[in-house]
């Protein structure tokens, strides 16, 4: 007879490997997980992930985490491997706390497969392997001898054959062989047998079972089946973010004499849900139920089933928190002592970093291979990548094709009583007469359409139906009334002066095409009087306005939108294109997993990000320096400054754009987030960083909100350079540089803090 065991402890049989004795000490275990509690969602309806569990994986063996979806396996992984912190309790792996200096969690010593395919699918199979071989710091030689064992052992095609090319079986198992690699200390399968066929699978078992014995590797797998676990050294059966029992499968099969671990995981789980019946009651009849001589096991089963008979009480994965066995007082069998009381986590393992060490911002081979797969992936999209470093091109050769330059074509509706309405090409000789005919001969000079109409009403009916931009009447008398009103002076009469007067209705619904008729309209009567004056030996002072123009201290003597917009399109272009590209980038590794088990793997989020700079700050240079190209020498954009700091000025700017994009793909979840988040920045930044009009001209509010936006600065900085032609030295121009290096600073610490901290 065995002794009975108090109310709420269960008898618990190591494994045959660990028979030989019960207290584990911290070199025998692998991981140690105690009182771990885990929430998300608010603390008025908390959504609990991990309660109260307690976890001892004894170095060397197969721990067998199962569970259905939903009840915290990947949760406790991400725990384990240090990206996801638990709201209380404590985690030892490998001799320390993830993520602690020195640990090597998360690190190589973990190998990781996560329920994701997470690889990239233009990769080839040994493309795939270099690129974890690197990271984890093996020579290539060391990679190549074993790709040949893996693609022999899991059953692969060619190593020359893209990932994305494999069906879905085929790539789960290239993705356990990323995991196998480097053969680590610790090697965490999140569901590896997902679309493996029954051979296969006993294979992996069996090396598994292989790893563990000749290598001493630990292993961690969750998994649907639950009965391939028997070949586990043990199981943790979980639900509900609790642990319903944690033995070897043998000894769960026996104490529930149940033919299969899915059988016992049934009746725990309706132990777990049965809430109608106090606790004490259950727990007593539970007690009793296991209590029961081994010499009658029947009795034992049938008081067992009578129960959890009541199987449709079962509820969903977060079901009431009724459980067999308390979990404050459950004993593991990894962590069971002489006592019986429960073992406290044990001391971290005393690992010594130089300073330099603690100061190193990045490793070598970490940079190399990210580097190296960065370039690779471009490689690989090629045509992607032409688009890319095409688009801005096509930008700035659309815009300064479309934008700035003056309209022609405008149709003016004329109704010249001078000479009854009919054309009349001007003589260019000293004459008097029919001098509207020179003064439109100037407007037409401008490329502006002249269409005459017999009468005021005619033309204004053209003006209001949309025919036309402006209405332009002379009277029958204008040349002479213009004479007399040059010879009288002072003297004239007011009819002289009525009759002398060019009479306009503009359409100024359109403002800027009004704003340019009045001006085209002013310049042509300004050139027609002076090309008179000129043509009668009269000196071009006397019909000059009395207000003179001189040529202007910067920019041309007739300014363009152009040239007031180069700059802040420029700088816009090569910006959003740099949020686009490095969002893009950094939104597909996070949603296929591969950015998470690079972390997983020890890469830094600083050097993730470090990676990306590099290689896309190459594009953004070209990109950059193509722009100013085209803007500067095909097309003729007004530059007065040293082109050198142009340059530089739009690189930092796009530099800048980068980090943004950092900051997108880190906040937001999805392609489409981030999208919405990129174009809802795009408008406020064009609208109040002076790029289409003068911050001057803005409200008091909009003004204080535009000199801290981050191409405020900045684009006042290049059109100083460009129109005025202002050194470094000149405070409007080294500002916009000190605020784009502050900005880039700012969106690149907040990238690293998100990656850091976001999945905690």
């Amino acid at each position: 007879m065995r002794p009975e065991l108090p109310i709420g402890l269960t008898e618990r049989r190591p494994p045959l490997e660990t028979q030989q004795s019960t207290v584990w000490t911290r070199r025998q275990q692998a991981v140690c997980v105690r009182r771990a509690y885990k929430k998300y969602g608010q603390s008025s309806n908390p959504h609990v992930i991990l309660d109260g569990l307690n976890m001892t994986v004894p170095k060397g063996c197969i721990y067998g985490l199962l569970g259905a979806s939903g009840c915290g396996k990947t949760t406790l992984l991400s725990c384990i491997v240090g990206r996801r912190r638990l709201n209380a309790g404590e985690i030892w792996v490998l001799g320390g706390k993830p993520g602690s200096a020195g640990s090597g969690v998360p690190g190589p010593r973990i190998g990781y497969m996560p329920q994701e395919i997470a690889l990239y699918g233009e990769f080839t199979i040994r493309e795939t392997m270099q690129f974890f071989g690197m990271v984890n710091g093996m020579t290539p030689k060391q990679v190549d001898d074993k790709i040949e064992f893996l693609l022999k052992f899991l059953q692969l095609p060619s190593a020359s054959r893209p990932v994305k090319n494999l069906s879905g079986g085929q790539q789960r198992r290239v993705s356990f062989a990323a995991a196998l690699l480097h053969n680590p200390e610790l090697l965490i399968l999140d569901e590896p047998t997902v679309g493996v066929d029954p051979v296969l699978r006993q294979g992996i078992w069996d090396h598994l079972v292989h790893l563990t014995k000749d290598g001493g590797t630990t292993i961690i797998v969750t998994t649907h089946y639950i009965d391939e676990t028997r070949q586990a050294h043990m199981i943790g059966l979980m639900r509900g973010g609790k642990f319903l029992a944690e033995e070897s499968p043998t000894s769960l099969l026996q104490k529930y004499n149940c033919q299969s671990l899915e059988d016992v995981f049934l009746k725990l789980s309706v132990i777990q849900n049965r809430g109608k019946r106090r606790r004490s009651s259950i727990l007593h009849d539970i007690t009793a139920a296991i209590a029961v001589p081994e010499t009658s096991p029947v009795p034992a089963v049938e008081a067992l089933n009578s129960i959890c008979d009541n199987s449709s009480e079962m509820s969903g994965e977060f079901g009431d928190s009724i459980s067999p066995v308390p979990l404050s007082k459950r004993m593991s069998v990894c962590s069971m002592q002489v006592n019986n009381a429960e073992m406290e986590l044990p001391p971290e393992a005393n690992t010594k970093m130089t300073l330099f060490d603690r100061c190193k911002l990045f490793q070598s081979h970490h940079m190399r291979a990210l580097i190296w797969k960065n370039f690779l992936w471009m490689w690989r999209n090629v045509a992607v990548m032409l688009f890319i470093v095409g688009l801005p091109v096509a930008q700035i050769v659309l815009f300064c094709l479309s934008v700035g330059k003056d309209p022609y074509g405008l149709h003016l509706a004329i109704v010249n009583h001078e000479t009854n309405n009919k054309t009349c090409p001007p003589t260019g000789t000293c004459e008097l007469t029919q001098l509207s005919c020179q003064f439109l001969h100037q407007m037409e000079l401008r490329r502006q359409v002249l269409d005459f109409f017999d009468d005021e009403e005619s033309a204004f009916r053209a003006v209001k139906r949309g025919k036309a931009w402006g209405a332009l009447s002379f009277t029958s008398n204008y040349s002479t009334s213009l004479k007399k009103r040059m010879d009288d002076g002072q003297s004239a009469t007011d009819w002289v002066l009525d009759d002398s007067v060019v009479s306009i209705w503009l359409d100024e619904s359109n403002q800027q095409i009004s704003m340019l008729l009045r001006r085209d309209l002013l310049f042509a009567f300004q050139d027609f009087a002076k090309t008179l004056a000129v043509t009668c030996n009269f000196s071009t002072k006397v019909v000059a306005n009395p207000i003179q123009f001189n040529q202007p201290i910067y920019g041309p003597y007739v300014p363009n939108f152009t040239d007031f917009a180069a700059p802040g399109v420029i700088l816009t272009i090569i910006f959003f294109l740099a949020v686009a590209l490095t969002s893009g980038a950094m939104l597909i590794e996070r949603n296929e997993g591969i950015l998470e088990r690079s972390l997983v793997s020890g890469i830094t989020g600083i050097e993730v990000l470090l990676g990306h700079v590099v290689c896309q700050l190459l594009i953004m240079v070209f990109q950059s320096l193509m722009v100013i190209a085209f803007a500067l020498v095909v097309f003729d954009v007004t530059n007065e400054g040293d082109v050198f700091w142009i340059c530089l000025l739009t690189i930092l700017t796009g530099l800048c754009g980068m980090c943004f994009g950092f900051v997108v793909s880190c906040v937001t979840d999805s392609e489409r987030n981030a999208t919405y988040l990129a174009m809802g920045s795009f408008l406020p930044i064009v609208m109040l960083c002076g790029i289409i009009w003068p911050v001057e001209g803005m409200h008091a509010i909009t003004k204080s909100i535009s000199f801290i936006l981050p191409l405020t600065q900045s684009t006042e900085s290049m059109r100083s350079m460009l129109a005025r032609g202002w050194p470094i030295t000149e405070p409007s121009v080294y500002i916009g540089f000190c605020s784009t290096l502050i900005w880039i600073s700012v969106f690149l610490t907040s990238s690293v803090l998100l990656i850091k901290f976001k999945k905690g």
